[in-house]
């Protein structure tokens, strides 16, 4: 098999700096996707930009034909999953991986690669929140669990931590630069001469904004800040399109049926009815998100929907005709949330 490259101590692969400091290897088949710009310094080399959406090839199901293994930080570099976390569609996302990440197995069960991006991407998310002011509370329970994480004895073998010692010391440098960083954050008031504020608004700009809330648990936190806000959650038409946004149809009318009896003169108290769905069915889980991760049915590749991906239906154009004329029903990528994400990994 012949490699492609001048030095034959080599198959053609290079290694590029990112800039965190990491290196990361450029495989063959994407030599051909990189360009190179100018950068903007004379000092400085070009700069490597990809040509394509950032997207990750999965393997599904190992057969004889077909062998592979998934990595969770090449997946993570691949989908650039730290820079998404300023990106406020993917954010909630993101912190929601890394939360189960953090609270499952924890990092000890990961390469040390791979510890070294989700501590780095926790940080991001902490300069995120010092910057916009906004999510603390997420920030505040992946602290939590990261100082668990410290001080729990089930990350060690025969007395001492699992992996290297100098890696872990630079865990808990980076976990102590995310607690300082948390500690310093303190919200700006506003200033009292910019108008309009959230109270000078009328009733229905407030129930406008109550209607795009999609967390029950926010509803019930918002009716806690102003009565005003505490009249309009009460409503019923704010828990029925709550009802219609996480249930179908089929599943809304069992419990109607269910709960019949308990309904009189059709007077029906759609806060309830909400939490029995949510007992018996759950909530969706793709529904807490703005965007989440697609998986493509034909090419396996992972990727944010709103950059899309090079997929192989777009090379050949028979499939592609054959896909349209069965119809718009058939669809072409499903939603991974974060549980089902991490099961790529074995996590």
């Amino acid at each position: 098999m012949p490699f492609i490259s001048k030095d034959w101590r080599s198959p053609g692969e290079a290694w590029v700096k990112l800039e965190d400091g990491n290196w990361e290897k450029l495989k063959v088949l994407e030599c051909g996707k990189r360009k190179r710009i100018p950068s903007t310094s004379e000092d400085d080399e070009n700069t490597d930009v990809t040509a394509v959406p950032p997207h990750c090839h999965i393997t599904i199901r190992c057969t004889k034909e077909i062998a592979g293994f998934n990595g969770l930080g090449d997946a993570v570099q691949r989908l650039d999953f730290r820079s998404s976390v300023r990106d406020r569609r993917r954010f909630h996302y993101i912190c929601t991986l890394l939360g189960l990440i953090v609270t499952g197995k924890g990092i000890a069960s990961l390469p040390g690669s791979a510890q070294r991006l989700l501590l780095q991407m926790v940080e991001e998310v902490a300069s995120h929140v010092s910057d916009s002011q906004q999510n603390i509370n997420v920030l505040r329970g992946l602290v939590i669990q990261l100082q668990q994480i410290v001080n729990q004895e089930n990350q060690k073998c025969w007395g001492k931590p699992l992996g290297s010692q100098n890696l872990w010391l630079e865990h808990k440098q980076t976990i102590e630069r995310i607690q300082s960083m948390t500690s310093q954050i303190q919200i700006t008031v506003p200033d009292s001469s910019i108008r309009p504020r959230m109270t000078d608004l009328p009733e229905e700009c407030i129930r406008e904004i109550i209607l795009r809330i999609a967390d029950y648990r926010d509803l019930e936190a918002t009716s806690k800040a102003w009565n005003v806000m505490s009249a309009l959650v009460n409503e019923q038409r704010i828990w029925r399109e709550l009802t219609g946004f996480h249930f179908n149809k089929n599943q809304v009318n069992f419990i109607l049926d269910k709960n019949k009896s308990r309904i009189i003169n059709d007077a029906k108290d759609w806060k309830k009815v909400f939490h029995d769905l949510r007992k018996a069915y759950g909530e969706r889980e793709d529904h807490q998100f703005i965007e989440i991760l697609s998986l493509c049915r034909f090419c396996c590749c992972l990727f944010w929907p709103s950059d899309g991906h090079p997929c192989i239906i777009d090379q050949c154009p028979d499939l592609k005709q054959r896909l349209t004329e069965a119809g718009e029903d058939i669809k072409l990528s499903q939603p991974v949330p974060p549980a089902q994400f991490l099961k790529f990994f074995s996590l």
